[in-house]
C-alpha cells in the first residue's frame, strides 16, 4: 500500500460498483441502494449479465468506464475477483473493496486465489480493503461504500471491525445510542489494509478524537504496536478483543484463517501501546465517550455523591472488585459537609445526601467533594424519589465552577423519570449511566488509560551497573549444542548462557564419576544439591532426578548411586551426561522468570511467584522485550507477591532494583538470540542478600536454527539499536561518542537545553523555549526506532556525562520519507560535530531504505544551509522559509 492510498480511498470523487445488482436482497444491490443514497461524486455500475441496474446504464467491466475511477467495490464470487482486480489495475483505480468472502477462511482454492490478490495489489500499487468485509461509512460525506443498512451519524469516533457481522450489530446499537462517527470500517481478511494501517491514518485526522478496535486475532504486530504507540500520546484506542477463552481463541482460527495468541501476551502489548482494553461493546463506547468528555485520573480515587445508600454500596463494590479504591474525605471536607447536610447524613465516602435530597445539596456536596485534594474522581448518583429533580441535578451538575479540574462521572438511575436529566448531562460533557457499575468500569478505564500514559512517558531509572554480556560465549555454546543435533540444553548449559548475561547462578559442575562428585561437594562446600543432567529430562522431580540437603562425601556416593539407578528405571532412553553437583543455596522466595514464544508478539517475559506454587496461584505477570528499569518495575508492581517481596508488616525486603535490573538483562538475552523459543528460570531464589538460579531450562526453536535471521526481527518492539554506536574526535582533539538516544538519557538532555543560547534555541526550534518540562523531554527521549532515529553526542568530563548535540529523523509511518533536525549544544559548536552528524545520519537514511529526507531552515542560519547545498540537498523557499530536499538512491 503506497503511503497516499488511505487518503484515495476515503475520498473518492467516482466509485464503481462490480456486481451491481436490482435483486433485492443481494450484496450488490444493497452497496448499490447505499451509495445512490447519499454519495455526491460520480457513480458506476459493472456487471456483465446486465443493462439496467437502477435505472442506471451497466458497464460489462471496469476497462469500459470513460473515466479513471477512484474506489471500486467487487461484489462477486472469490473465483472471479483476482481477473476482476487485474482489470481495476491496468484500469488505473486506486482503491478497492473486496466485501467478496471465500479466500483463507475458505480452502486451499481460496488461499490461493488470496496470494494472487496479493502479487497484483503489489504490481499495480493499489489499496486493498478486506476481502471478506463489510467495506466502509463516512457518515460526515454522506458515503456508505458499505453493505450496512443503517447509517449512523457524523461523529468524531473511528471505528476499526475485524468481523463484518459484529460491525453491523454495532452499527445498529450506535445509532439506537446516537453514537456518532468519523469512520467506520471492515477490515476482513487485511489482505493489504491492517489495523496498523488505520491507526496510523486515524491517528493523524483532525475529525477523529478516538479509535475503537474490535479485533479477533493479529498481523504484523510489530507495526501495530509501532502505529498504537504513536497514536495513543494524543487519542485515546479502546480495543475489544474477542478470543479471550481457549474455545473463543478456537472459534476465531476458523472465522479469521489466522493464529490467535494468548490473551495474557494481548493483555501485556495493549498496555505497552498505551491502548485501554474493554470487555463489552457497550463498555466501548462508554469508555470512549468518558475519555472524550473528562479529565483522565492519574489515580484511583473514587469519591461517590448519592441520594440512596444502596446504589452507594454497589458502586463502592464495583470500584474495588476493580482495582480502585475509596477515597478518604479529609477531616476539613467531613467538616464542611456537616455544616449543611442533615444529622443523619452517611458522615464518610459514599456521601449519601438522603431520600429528600434537593439540587441545592447535590451542587454544594459536588462541589465540597471535588475540591477535596484526597479525591480523583467523582461518581454522582440519583436515583428517582419524589423530593428529587432530576433535571434541576443535571442543571447543576454541567454549570459547576471548576469541574474540569477531576473526572465527573453520573448514574441517573430509571428510564423515563430521568431520561431529561440524562439528556442534559450528556450534552454537557458529564458522560451518564444508566446503572454505577458502568459509571464506576469508565473511571476504571480512564485511570488505566492515564496509567498506559504514564508507562509510555515515564523516565526509566538510570541501569544500576555496566552491564557487558558475553555474547560471542553463548554463540559458541549454541553452536556447540546444534553440532550435536540438540535442541534442548542442558541445566548446565543453560545456567551458562544465563551466566554470561550476568545473571547469577550457583557454583557448580559436572561430575561423570562417583569420585568427581565427591571432589566437587569438597570443593563447593558441604550442603550441596544433586541432579541428573540431561537434555532429555525436562522435569526432573518426576523421575526422582534429584536431591537436596548433601551433607558429606558419604551422602555423595549414595545420592550418585541413587539417582543413577532412578534413571535408568524410569528413563531407560535418556542421555545422561552426567550429575550436576551445586552449592545447596536456600533463601526466603522463591520466583519465576521465564520466556515463551507467542505465535504472534514473539517472544513475551513472564514474571511472578515461582517453584511449585506457580501452578498453583498463577501469580505472573506478562511483558514484551526490550525492557527498561521502568517497564520490568511495572511487572514487578502487578504480581501479588510483590507486596511480600518490598517489606511487609515488618519483613525485610529484598533488592527489588536488582530484580528489576536482572528483568533488563533477561530480556536482553532474549533480544540477542532469536534460536530460544522458551527459556525457564524456575526458580530464583531471592531475599534481602540477593538472587540466584537454582534451576533453567531452555528450548531452541526449530524453526528459526539454521536461517538468517535479520537482528532482533523476531521481536515486535524494536530495541536499542546498538549497531549506531561510533566514536568521534572533535577539532579540539575530545572523544565524543555517537549513540543512540535512550529514555534513561532526559536528565541529560535538560541540561543540554541549558546551555543553548538564543541563537541556537532559534535555529533548531524557529523560537524560543519557555519550560523545559518532562512532557518536551520525554518526546525527544522516547522514541520508536522502527520509525524515529536520534543520534546523541556523549561526553565525559571529569566523569560526569553530557550530551553535545543531537540529530535526528522523524519518518512517516511507512518509512519513505522523513524530516531531519539537528543541534549543537553552544560549547562544542565549530568542532566538526555538526558535519559528523549529518553524513552519519544520511548513512543510517541509507540503510533504513528511507527515500527521501527533508528539513526546514531558517534564512539566517547560513552555516546549516551551506552543510545542505554541500551534499546535493535542493534548497527552496516555503512557506516564509527555506526548505532542504534530499532524494537517496
Amino acid at each position: 500500500m503506497t503511503p497516499q492510498g488511505l487518503h484515495r480511498l476515503f475520498n473518492p470523487q467516482s466509485v464503481a460498483v462490480v456486481g451491481a445488482s436490482d435483486r433485492i436482497g443481494s450484496v450488490g444491490n444493497a452497496l448499490t441502494k447505499n451509495l445512490l443514497a447519499g454519495f455526491s461524486g460520480k457513480i458506476f455500475l459493472v456487471n456483465p449479465n446486465r443493462k439496467i441496474v437502477a435505472g442506471m446504464a451497466v458497464y460489462p467491466d471496469v476497462s469500459k468506464i470513460p473515466q479513471i475511477v477512484d474506489l471500486a467495490i467487487i461484489a462477486t464470487p472469490a473465483a472471479t475477483v483476482p481477473k476482476i482486480v487485474e482489470d481495476c489495475g491496468k484500469a488505473g483505480v486506486g482503491g478497492v473493496i473486496v466485501v467478496s468472502s471465500g479466500f483463507k477462511e475458505a480452502d486451499k482454492k481460496g488461499e490461493q486465489s488470496f496470494a494472487e490478490l496479493e502479487k497484483l495489489v503489489r504490481k499495480y500499487q493499489m489499496t486493498l480493503l478486506g476481502p471478506n468485509c463489510l467495506g466502509f461509512i463516512r457518515p460526515g460525506k454522506n458515503l456508505n461504500a458499505s453493505f450496512a443498512g443503517r447509517v449512523p451519524k457524523a461523529g468524531h469516533i473511528a471505528l476499526i471491525s475485524q468481523s463484518g457481522a459484529l460491525g453491523t450489530a454495532i452499527l445498529d446499537w450506535a445509532v439506537k445510542e446516537n453514537v456518532g462517527f468519523s469512520y467506520f470500517v471492515s477490515i476482513g481478511e487485511m489482505l493489504d489494509i491492517g489495523f496498523h494501517d488505520l491507526i496510523d491514518y486515524f491517528g493523524n485526522d483532525q475529525n477523529t478524537n478516538s479509535i475503537l478496535l474490535y479485533m479477533e486475532t493479529l498481523t504484523e504486530a510489530r507495526k501495530f504496536l509501532s502505529a498504537a504507540r504513536s497514536a495513543a500520546r494524543a487519542k485515546p484506542i479502546i480495543a475489544l478483543k474477542a478470543g479471550k477463552s481457549l474455545e473463543g481463541a478456537r472459534a476465531a482460527l476458523s472465522h479469521t484463517g489466522a493464529l490467535t495468541g494468548n490473551d495474557e501476551v494481548f493483555r501485556a502489548a495493549f498496555k505497552r501501546a498505551g491502548i485501554v482494553r474493554v470487555n463489552t461493546i457497550g463498555e466501548l463506547f462508554d469508555c470512549a465517550e468518558t475519555l472524550a468528555m473528562q479529565k483522565h485520573p492519574t489515580k484511583k480515587r473514587l469519591a461517590i455523591v448519592t441520594n440512596a445508600g444502596g446504589p452507594g454500596v454497589i458502586a463502592t463494590d464495583a470500584l474495588i472488585a476493580l482495582g480502585g479504591s475509596l477515597a478518604k474525605l479529609s477531616e476539613g471536607m467531613i467538616e464542611s459537609l456537616n455544616t449543611f447536610l442533615p444529622p443523619s447524613w452517611s458522615g464518610a465516602n459514599p456521601v449519601d445526601l438522603l431520600g429528600d435530597a434537593d439540587a441545592e445539596r447535590y451542587r454544594r456536596a459536588v462541589e465540597v467533594v471535588i475540591s477535596d485534594e484526597n479525591v480523583d474522581g467523582v461518581l454522582v448518583i440519583l436515583t428517582p424519589q419524589a423530593m428529587t429533580d432530576p433535571v434541576a441535578v443535571a442543571k447543576v451538575l454541567v454549570t459547576l465552577p471548576n469541574r474540569e479540574k477531576k473526572t465527573l462521572c453520573a448514574s441517573w438511575m430509571g428510564e423515563f423519570n430521568v431520561a431529561d436529566g440524562r439528556e442534559i448531562l450528556g450534552e454537557g460533557k458529564i458522560p451518564v449511566y444508566r446503572i454505577p457499575e458502568n459509571a464506576v468500569r469508565s473511571f476504571m478505564n480512564l485511570y488505566r488509560y492515564a496509567r498506559n500514559l504514564e508507562m509510555l512517558y515515564e523516565t526509566p531509572a538510570s541501569i544500576p551497573h555496566a552491564f557487558t554480556p558475553n555474547t560471542e560465549a553463548n554463540r559458541k555454546l549454541l553452536d556447540e549444542v546444534l553440532a550435536e543435533g540438540r535442541f534442548v540444553l542442558t541445566e548446565l548449559e543453560a545456567k551458562a548462557m544465563l551466566a554470561n548475561y550476568d545473571i547469577p547462578v550457583p557454583k557448580g559442575g559436572l561430575a561423570k564419576t562417583e569420585s568427581e562428585a565427591v571432589k566437587l561437594a569438597l570443593q563447593i562446600g558441604f550442603p550441596v544439591v544433586m541432579k541428573v543432567l540431561s537434555p532429555d529430562i525436562l522435569h526432573k522431580t518426576e523421575i526422582g532426578g534429584g536431591r537436596i540437603n548433601i551433607a558429606n562425601e558419604q551422602e555423595v556416593l549414595q545420592a550418585y548411586k541413587e539417582l543413577t539407578l532412578s534413571v535408568q528405571k524410569r528413563s531407560p532412553r535418556a542421555k545422561i551426561h552426567g550429575i550436576l553437583v551445586e552449592e545447596m543455596l536456600s533463601k526466603k522466595y522463591e520466583l519465576l522468570i521465564g520466556c515463551s514464544k507467542d505465535p504472534i508478539f514473539g517472544p513475551a517475559i513472564v514474571f511472578g511467584m515461582g517453584g511449585v506454587a506457580v501452578d498453583v496461584f498463577r501469580d505472573v505477570r506478562v511483558g514484551l522485550p526490550p525492557l527498561n528499569m521502568a517497564l520490568a518495575m511495572r511487572i514487578i508492581e502487578e504480581t501479588k507477591i510483590y507486596n511480600l517481596l518490598k517489606g511487609y508488616r515488618g519483613m525485610s525486603g529484598v533488592d527489588i532494583p536488582a530484580i528489576q535490573f536482572l528483568l533488563y538483562k533477561f530480556a536482553y538475552l532474549i533480544a540477542d538470540f532469536p534460536e530460544i523459543k522458551e527459556l525457564d528460570i524456575n526458580p530464583f531464589a531471592v531475599d534481602s542478600n540477593g538472587g540466584v538460579v537454582l534451576d533453567a531450562k531452555i528450548i531452541l526453536d526449530r524453526e528459526v536454527v539454521g536461517k538468517k535471521i535479520k537482528p532482533y526481527s523476531h521481536l515486535v518492539i524494536s530495541p536499542y539499536p546498538k549497531e549506531y554506536l561510533e566514536e568521534f574526535q572533535l577539532k579540539s582533539g575530545q572523544m565524543v561518542l555517537l549513540r543512540p538516544i535512550r529514555p534513561e538519557d532526559e536528565p541529560m538532555e535538560a541540561e543540554m537545553f541549558k546551555a543553548f543560547s538564543e541563537a541556537t534555541q532559534r535555529f533548531r526550534f524557529f523560537g524560543l523555549i519557555n519550560e523545559v518540562n518532562h512532557q518536551l523531554l520525554i518526546r525527544y527521549t522516547q522514541i520508536d526506532y522502527d520509525r524515529e532515529i536520534a543520534i546523541i553526542a556523549e561526553t565525559d568530563e571529569n566523569g560526569i556525562k553530557k550530551m553535545a548535540g543531537v540529530v535526528r529523523l522523524i519518518a512517516d509511518a511507512y518509512n519513505e520519507t522523513a524530516e531531519f533536525a539537528i543541534v549543537v549544544a553552544d560549547p562544542w559548536q565549530n568542532q566538526g560535530l555538526g558535519n559528523k552528524f549529518t553524513d552519519y545520519i544520511l548513512q543510517i537514511a541509507r540503510e533504513k531504505g528511507i527515500k527521501k529526507i527533508y528539513a526546514y531552515v531558517l534564512e539566517d542560519n547560513r552555516v546549516m544551509l551551506q552543510m545542505f547545498r554541500k551534499r546535493g540537498f535542493k534548497v527552496i523557499t516555503k512557506d516564509g522559509n527555506f526548505y532542504a530536499e534530499l532524494k537517496l538512491a
